[in-house]
């Protein structure tokens, strides 16, 4: 993929986050989205947002902030990817939570974009085996674009931020270089997540997008594991290694 030009030169874009609407919505115009720095949100029910932040929200892998009491929280947790898709995106699109956003186009569209293998789901499972936190996004190159995030305010307590955790080791693994969270929220901010300017923002992607996009693979992981396999991969280099050019 190449930085797409489907929404025109960035340069003409409007100086705020919105920067289209359309009446027009499919996957195919979602993945060119994507490919241009540009993600969608209903604005009416006619009618789809195209949004590009002024100030995108980025989460530098190698800055992932795992607090003690987030460890002891993962403990009580496993994780799995792309088992229960379209369970974690109804518990995202739930019209009960606070700034519910996911309508029925959101909804169909992903779920054709996770069946062909772009779209994928983080699942948390708490020890009775139920789905208490998850989160969903998109995979191109070395581009993973989060959509939405839950949890379970009763019997999940840091489901989101663990499977947030997985989702780390999982883009290690498939060599995603930017994780892109749309906005900058505390919550986000409290794992490690910062804002660069737009500009900066596509000219990361543009680099990105060229890089082979790899498939996942899953594997159930309990807590102790996530945590301990975390660890081995943010464990900085031994000194006087020596590594190949990248």
């Amino acid at each position: 993929m190449v930085l797409s030009k489907l929404f025109g030169d960035p340069a003409t874009w409007p100086r705020q986050d919105l920067i289209a609407v359309s009446e027009d919505f499919d996957a195919q115009i979602v993945v060119e989205a994507y490919a241009a720095g540009v993600f969608p949100m209903p604005v009416e029910p006619s009618y789809m947002g195209w949004w590009s932040p002024v100030q995108r929200g980025v989460l530098p892998l190698g800055r992932l902030r795992i607090t003690r009491s987030l460890r002891q929280s993962a403990k009580r947790y496993t994780t799995t990817v792309n088992r229960r898709f379209g369970a974690v995106l109804a518990r995202c699109a739930d019209e009960s939570r606070e700034g519910a956003w996911i309508d029925r186009r959101i909804a169909d569209v992903f779920t054709n974009l996770h069946r062909a293998g772009v779209a994928h789901s983080v699942e948390t499972w708490d020890a009775e085996g139920r789905l208490v936190g998850g989160l969903y996004g998109v995979h191109f190159g070395g581009l993973f674009a989060g959509e939405s995030m839950f949890h379970d305010p009763a019997r999940g307590r840091d489901a989101s931020k663990v499977a947030l955790l997985r989702l780390a080791l999982q883009l290690h693994h498939v060599s995603v270089s930017i994780l892109d969270v749309q906005w900058l929220t505390g919550h986000l901010a409290s794992m490690g997540a910062v804002e660069i300017p737009r500009a900066n923002y596509l000219a990361r992607l543009d680099a990105v997008l060229a890089q082979p996009t790899q498939l996942w693979e899953d594997e159930r992981l309990d807590g102790p594991t996530l945590l301990a396999r975390l660890d081995e991969v943010r464990k900085p280099p031994a000194s006087g290694a020596v590594h190949p050019p990248t």
